[in-house]
């Protein structure tokens, strides 16, 4: 990650966009925490990650000028979790690169297909997404692809329900290559048990594809009203019901289109940018708290 020291190396503020704080630093410093997933979902937690957090990334919230993050949902779950004061939580959000357009190209697999896209980790809950496609009427005229490389648990998971012939995998995507992918897809399946913000979904919608995603989490929050289908994503009846409601109507495609086209703008990096400079601005000025 980069960090980088503002205003010199004695005075300013020193900013980690990532979540690792330094341990000591001669002047103020701000980082960010863009999710507490490793302390929600036991399933990928672990003794060292909780020890990191416990004793690195606790202390430091505490100590810092500014702890940053991406959304609403993860600013009360730090408050939470830290017990610091309220404005020293900042949502400046996410953005996507320019390769995300609706113009471009389309990837094709030669029939239509629905899209996952990200790590296939214990919160992504890809067993039930697999579940809940292969039960969709969708499943018998479309495929799904992943990002990514085969692994071997979704693997074990699609021989157990039959699906080999209606699975496929991108392999390694370069920005470009994946926005035709999202541009070609049906629709984004993103049904998570716990996002910090969920990328993909901004991703998608930028490139004009519809999204099913979970109605829990930081995901209603991305996809603000009317942006996506909501679904509970421990209920794959549920999902598989959203999955046939984008694939046969098409009103509701359009218009989770042209909410997605229109929600992007809420979501730049430039954004982002001026929301992070917005917040050192008075301290570089010396009208801040040390």
């Amino acid at each position: 990650m980069l960090s980088l020291a503002l205003a010199g190396k004695t005075s300013g503020i020193y900013f980690s966009p990532g979540f690792n704080p330094p341990l000591r630093s001669p002047i103020p410093f701000a980082f960010t925490v863009h999710d507490l997933i490793h302390l929600h979902v036991p399933e990928e937690s672990s003794a060292i990650r909780r020890l990191y957090y416990r004793s690195i990334v606790l202390p430091a919230a505490r100590r810092a000028h500014t702890v940053f993050t991406v959304s609403e949902f993860t600013k009360a779950r730090i408050l939470e979790w830290s017990g610091i004061p309220a404005d020293r939580v900042i949502v400046v959000g996410n953005g996507t690169s320019a390769a995300f357009s609706p113009d471009g190209p389309r990837h094709s697999l030669g029939r239509p297909y629905f899209l996952h896209v990200g790590r296939r980790v214990a919160h992504k809950n890809i067993p039930r997404l697999l579940q809940a496609f292969r039960n969709s009427r969708a499943s018998q005229e479309a495929n799904l692809l992943f990002t990514g490389d085969e692994d071997e648990s979704t693997a074990k998971c699609i021989d157990r329900l039959g699906m080999r012939a209606s699975i496929h995998f991108t392999g390694t995507l370069s920005d470009s290559a994946l926005a035709a992918v999202y541009r070609g897809a049906e629709a984004l399946l993103f049904p998570s048990l716990y996002e910090g913000f969920g990328l993909p979904i901004i991703e998608a919608m930028a490139c004009g594809t519809p999204v099913l995603t979970s109605n829990v989490a930081a995901m209603p929050e991305v996809t603000g009203t009317h942006g996506a289908v909501l679904v509970a994503p421990i209920n794959t009846d549920e999902i598989a019901n959203g999955i046939d409601r984008i694939a046969y109507d098409e009103c509701l495609r359009n218009r989770l289109i042209a909410n997605g086209l229109a929600r992007r703008a809420d979501f730049t990096w430039e954004q982002t940018a001026r929301s992070i400079l917005a917040r050192f601005t008075p301290h570089l000025n010396g009208n801040s708290r040390q």
